[in-house]
C-alpha cells in the first residue's frame, strides 16, 4: 500500500528542515545553498521552492519550530526569579547550534527582506511573551505600575544580544545576575518604609 501524499509531503518537509539545519551548522548560513539542501534531503529544488521562497525562510521555520518546543515563559509567581531563569535559558541557547543559525539569520536580516521580516516576527513573539509576564507581575505588585514594559524588555535582553553578537565578554549566568541586579531598582516598586501618617493631636 502506498504512502498517502500528505504523509509523503510531511516526510519531505521534515527532511528539508533537518537538511537545512545540518548544513547551516556545518557551513554557516552564507555557504548553505538550496541545491545542497535539496541534495541532502533527497528532494527536488522545485519541492523546496513550493514551500519556501529562500534558504532563510527554511531556517526561520527551523528556529520557530524549535523555539515553540521551549514551553513558553516561566511563571513561578516570582518575576525576578523567572527573569533569571529565562535569561539563563537564552544565554545557553545562544551557545548552541541553534544559536549559530540565529546569528546567521540576524546577519542576513541586514540585507535580505525575507530574513529581516522573519527575524522581526520571531522577536515580536518573544517580546510579547515577556511583556505578558511582566504585565502579570505588575498586576501582582512586583513591577512598577508606571514602567514601560517594552522598554523593560529591551533593557533586560539588550545586554545579552550586545554581548553575544559583539563578543564583548563571556556570557554566563553570573553576568545576567549582575544585569538583573542592576535593573532591579528600575523594575520593582520602591520598598515601603512602613511609616504611617503622624498621630492626630487629641
Amino acid at each position: 500500500m502506498s504512502t498517502a501524499p500528505s504523509r509523503r509531503s510531511e516526510k519531505a518537509r521534515q527532511a528539508i528542515l533537518e537538511a537545512a539545519f545540518g548544513l547551516c551548522v556545518e557551513r554557516g548560513l552564507a555557504a548553505t545553498t538550496i541545491e545542497a539542501i535539496a541534495a541532502r534531503a533527497g528532494v527536488a529544488k522545485t519541492t523546496i521552492y513550493r514551500w519556501w521562497p529562500s534558504k532563510a525562510a527554511i531556517l526561520l521555520e527551523v528556529v520557530e519550530v524549535r523555539r515553540s518546543a521551549d514551553g513558553g515563559y516561566p511563571d513561578t509567581g516570582d518575576i525576578m526569579a523567572d527573569l533569571a531563569t529565562q535569561t539563563a535559558n537564552v544565554t545557553r541557547l545562544f551557545e548552541t547550534e541553534l544559536g549559530a543559525i540565529w546569528r546567521g539569520l540576524i546577519a542576513a536580516a541586514q540585507t535580505e527582506d525575507i530574513a529581516a521580516e522573519g527575524v522581526r516576527r520571531i522577536l515580536r513573539g518573544a517580546i510579547d511573551e515577556c511583556v505578558a509576564r511582566l504585565a502579570k507581575a505588575r498586576d501582582a505588585g512586583q513591577i512598577r505600575e508606571d514602567l514601560d514594559l517594552e522598554i523593560a524588555v529591551e533593557l533586560i535582553y539588550g545586554p545579552i544580544y550586545h554581548t553575544w553578537l559583539l563578543g564583548t565578554r563571556a556570557m554566563s549566568p553570573p553576568f545576567m545576575d549582575s544585569v538583573l541586579d542592576a535593573l532591579r531598582p528600575s523594575l520593582q516598586p520602591p520598598p515601603s518604609c512602613g511609616v504611617g501618617p503622624p498621630p492626630v493631636a487629641g
